[in-house]
């Protein structure tokens, strides 16, 4: 791995209007989800999931590589560590965990723009995400198994959006799926151009930015809680959540406006 400059960051943050805009930039490591890495992405999600002027939070990366996964030069350079490494191995992937998890709650909308490879944690964060754009030349893998490392981890959002079969097939194969094949599946959204992937992302976020903010809100948490429950428990939830965002100020004025057929005014 390319040391960085102690006042380096591996991301880069930036705003256009109401979006947040982070860019995975340590071309070196393929962009690695290393220490760095990690923090500076938790960092940039805490930021813009507090910050009440961000409406929907893009993710790009700079160089040939979307995410090459987590640093195994990194890791494996605490072999050498008395217990060696376990309880740095069990830090890095625990860091892990809480950004995906982080992704996840985070009430604003967060969409992939993906170019070049995307593997192992890096094909996971592009899973976590909650819609994903995909260059054409885009490739998506969980080789672990290939290095006799299972992708465990990524396996976990792997398996929240790809049918059975075709997520073992790329954990137990180790082969990459290409762009087109990832959307067939279900990992990503859209696929675009190459020179096409950031737009095709920005339009995606500037769609959900005009929206209310509430209901955005209310609907990624509602749509995340049913999804791991049993059907009966998930109707239940779902009748009250959607109880409780009729009562919501931007209800009354959604459906106000489009009865009076006029464009609605929304609340912050």
């Amino acid at each position: 791995m390319t040391a960085m400059p102690a006042s380096a960051s591996p991301l880069h943050v930036e705003r256009q209007g109401a979006i947040a805009i982070l860019t995975l930039d340590h071309p070196p490591s393929r962009n690695a989800l290393s220490e760095a890495m990690l923090a500076a992405l938790q960092s940039a999600i805490d930021a813009a999931t507090s910050d009440r002027t961000v409406r929907a939070i893009v993710i790009q990366a700079h160089g040939p590589a979307f995410s090459a996964g987590h640093d195994l030069k990194q890791l494996t350079a605490r072999r050498t560590d008395p217990d060696k490494g376990r309880a740095y191995y069990a830090h890095i992937m625990g860091r892990c965990a809480e950004l995906m998890q982080a992704i996840v709650r985070s009430p604003k909308p967060v969409i992939a723009a993906v170019e070049g490879v995307a593997t192992a944690a890096g094909c996971q964060l592009v899973a976590t995400c909650d819609l994903a754009v995909a260059g054409e030349a885009a490739t998506f893998a969980t080789p672990g198994v290939n290095i006799g490392l299972f992708c465990s981890t990524p396996m976990v959002a792997l398996t929240r959006n790809l049918p059975r079969k075709k997520a073992m097939a790329m954990l137990l194969l180790g082969e990459a799926l290409d762009a087109q094949g990832a959307m067939a599946a279900g990992l990503v959204n859209r696929v675009t151009a190459p020179d096409r992937v950031r737009a095709e992302a920005l339009a995606m976020a500037t769609t959900i930015a005009a929206k209310s903010p509430v209901t955005v809100r209310i609907g990624k948490a509602a749509f995340y809680a049913q999804i791991e429950q049993p059907l009966a428990a998930a109707y239940a939830d779902a009748a009250a959540t959607m109880v409780a965002n009729m009562l919501e100020a931007d209800a009354a004025e959604g459906i106000g406006a489009f009865i009076a057929k006029r464009a609605p005014i929304w609340g912050s």
